[in-house]
């Protein structure tokens, strides 16, 4: 990783420990932490799944779109980094891909037909309460991660883990699980509307997905509104490109 600044380490966690606001948007802050986590650590993507109220993981973010589909998979597979690492509750690090294909058969055919060749995998929790894990992906073998590195971005999962758990029970004094379980609803929306966005107007579902967001931020709107709305009115899609 390249040396950070100070000032900069300080408000990337800043901005991932601020929950504490009445317009709180849970999966909006989920992408904002696995966009800064990528750029924090100069990853090529970062992908984020937690816990439902069943206790299984599910897929909630991703930095770009191959982590999105690769985190779909891992998913589907129930195997891959980030459940060992929320099993456990300790962090997988180095992972080159192309010897784990012993150890996660599934999730390592998809991740190198991807286009990744290394994998990180840490773990979102407090004290012993695991919620979920980050997965974070390099294209190259050998940019392994060194000891500050793996501090930093455990210290950063474990205050995003605390900062979600306190806005729940300080806020709303909702179980995490029930709030989690809202926002896997409101992701298929989202992704509905990705796909809407995508085909009409030619782009990349990306693409699509930060024209999403850059709307929502734009009107004071939450993303799955706005994702809903687009979907219910169609004619409304050109808005999107306006700023």
């Amino acid at each position: 990783m390249s040396t950070v600044s100070a000032e900069r380490l300080s408000t990337i966690f800043v901005e991932v420990a601020d929950t504490l606001v009445d317009d709180f948007d849970l999966l909006d802050f989920l992408h904002m932490l696995t966009v800064r986590t990528a750029a924090l650590v100069g990853a090529s993507a970062v992908g984020l799944l937690l816990v439902d109220q069943r206790g299984r993981l599910q897929f909630m973010a991703a930095s770009d779109e191959r982590a999105r589909i690769l985190e779909i998979f891992q998913v589907q597979a129930s195997e891959g980094p980030c459940y060992d690492a929320f099993r456990t509750g300790q962090p997988v690090l180095n992972a080159d891909l192309q010897g784990a294909g012993q150890h996660w058969p599934d999730f390592t055919r998809h991740a190198l037909a991807a286009g990744f060749r290394s994998v990180h995998a840490f773990p979102m929790r407090v004290r012993r309460e695991v919620i979920g894990a980050l997965n974070v992906f390099g294209n190259t073998v050998g940019g392994n991660f060194d000891e500050a590195d793996v501090q930093i971005v455990q210290a950063l999962t474990d205050v995003a883990a605390i900062g979600l758990l306190q806005e729940r029970a300080i806020r709303r004094g909702e179980l995490l699980t029930e709030q989690l379980q809202g926002a896997l609803n409101s992701r298929i929306v989202i992704e509905q509307a990705k796909g809407a966005i995508a085909q009409a107007h030619g782009i990349s579902v990306d693409a699509a997905f930060t024209a999403l967001r850059g709307y929502a931020r734009r009107t004071n709107r939450k993303l799955t509104e706005v994702a809903q709305d687009m979907l219910d009115h169609p004619d409304r899609l050109a808005a999107l490109t306006e700023h």
